[in-house]
Protein backbone atom coordinates (compact mmCIF):
# COMPACT_ATOMS: atom_id res chain seq x y z
CA UNK A 1 0.00 0.00 0.00
CA UNK A 2 1.43 3.39 -0.91
CA UNK A 3 2.20 5.86 1.88
CA UNK A 4 3.06 8.84 -0.35
CA UNK A 5 1.77 10.24 -3.61
CA UNK A 6 3.87 10.94 -6.70
CA UNK A 7 4.91 14.33 -5.25
CA UNK A 8 6.05 12.78 -1.95
CA UNK A 9 3.04 14.02 0.01
CA UNK A 10 1.74 11.75 2.76
CA UNK A 11 -1.47 9.84 2.06
CA UNK A 12 -4.33 9.03 4.39
CA UNK A 13 -6.03 5.67 4.36
CA UNK A 14 -9.13 4.07 5.75
CA UNK A 15 -11.03 0.81 5.61
CA UNK A 16 -14.65 -0.04 4.99
CA UNK A 17 -16.39 -3.30 5.71
CA UNK A 18 -18.84 -4.55 3.08
CA UNK A 19 -20.93 -7.17 4.90
CA UNK A 20 -22.09 -10.12 2.84
CA UNK A 21 -19.88 -9.39 -0.16
CA UNK A 22 -18.07 -12.72 -0.03
CA UNK A 23 -21.33 -14.67 0.26
CA UNK A 24 -23.00 -12.89 -2.67
CA UNK A 25 -23.48 -14.79 -5.92
CA UNK A 26 -20.68 -14.12 -8.44
CA UNK A 27 -22.85 -11.99 -10.75
CA UNK A 28 -23.90 -9.82 -7.82
CA UNK A 29 -20.26 -9.48 -6.72
CA UNK A 30 -19.25 -8.37 -10.21
CA UNK A 31 -22.03 -5.77 -10.32
CA UNK A 32 -21.14 -4.46 -6.88
CA UNK A 33 -17.43 -4.26 -7.70
CA UNK A 34 -18.18 -2.49 -10.98
CA UNK A 35 -20.29 0.07 -9.11
CA UNK A 36 -17.51 0.49 -6.54
CA UNK A 37 -14.89 0.92 -9.29
CA UNK A 38 -17.02 3.61 -10.92
CA UNK A 39 -17.38 5.51 -7.64
CA UNK A 40 -13.69 5.33 -6.78
CA UNK A 41 -12.57 6.38 -10.26
CA UNK A 42 -14.83 9.43 -10.09
CA UNK A 43 -12.84 10.83 -7.13
CA UNK A 44 -9.43 12.30 -7.85
CA UNK A 45 -8.63 11.99 -4.13
CA UNK A 46 -8.36 8.20 -4.45
CA UNK A 47 -4.77 7.11 -4.98
CA UNK A 48 -5.12 3.39 -4.25
CA UNK A 49 -7.91 0.95 -3.44
CA UNK A 50 -7.99 -2.76 -2.71
CA UNK A 51 -11.04 -4.91 -2.12
CA UNK A 52 -10.36 -8.12 -0.19
CA UNK A 53 -13.32 -10.40 -0.97
CA UNK A 54 -12.29 -13.00 1.58
CA UNK A 55 -12.46 -10.44 4.39
CA UNK A 56 -15.26 -8.27 2.90
CA UNK A 57 -12.85 -5.38 3.36
CA UNK A 58 -12.16 -2.31 1.23
CA UNK A 59 -8.89 -0.41 1.83
CA UNK A 60 -8.65 3.06 0.32
CA UNK A 61 -5.69 5.47 0.26
CA UNK A 62 -6.53 9.10 -0.43
CA UNK A 63 -4.60 12.32 -0.88
CA UNK A 64 -4.13 14.11 2.41
CA UNK A 65 -6.48 16.96 1.64
CA UNK A 66 -8.81 17.92 4.49
CA UNK A 67 -11.77 15.54 4.69
CA UNK A 68 -10.94 13.78 1.41
CA UNK A 69 -11.57 10.46 3.17
CA UNK A 70 -15.05 11.58 4.23
CA UNK A 71 -16.04 12.59 0.69
CA UNK A 72 -14.93 9.21 -0.67
CA UNK A 73 -16.45 7.20 2.19
CA UNK A 74 -19.78 9.00 1.77
CA UNK A 75 -19.74 8.30 -1.97
CA UNK A 76 -19.05 4.61 -1.34
CA UNK A 77 -21.89 4.42 1.19
CA UNK A 78 -24.25 6.15 -1.21
CA UNK A 79 -23.47 3.57 -3.89
CA UNK A 80 -23.26 0.63 -1.45
CA UNK A 81 -25.46 1.37 1.58
CA UNK A 82 -24.25 -1.79 3.32
CA UNK A 83 -20.65 -0.47 3.44
CA UNK A 84 -19.49 0.51 6.92
CA UNK A 85 -16.60 2.76 7.81
CA UNK A 86 -14.33 0.93 10.24
CA UNK A 87 -12.59 4.00 11.67
CA UNK A 88 -15.25 6.57 12.57
CA UNK A 89 -12.69 9.33 13.20
CA UNK A 90 -11.27 8.93 9.72
CA UNK A 91 -7.70 8.15 8.78
CA UNK A 92 -4.54 9.36 10.33
CA UNK A 93 -2.00 10.16 7.69
CA UNK A 94 1.16 8.10 7.72
CA UNK A 95 3.77 9.79 9.81
CA UNK A 96 7.52 9.82 9.49
CA UNK A 97 9.30 7.99 12.31
CA UNK A 98 10.11 10.31 15.19
CA UNK A 99 7.55 12.93 14.17
CA UNK A 100 4.12 13.50 15.78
Amino acid sequence: MPTRDADGQLLGDFMMLIPGLRQSPPEQQRALLARLDEVLRSHSEVVFADCNLRLNLLWISVSARPHAWRVVADAVRTALPQARLISPEGPATHRQPGRP
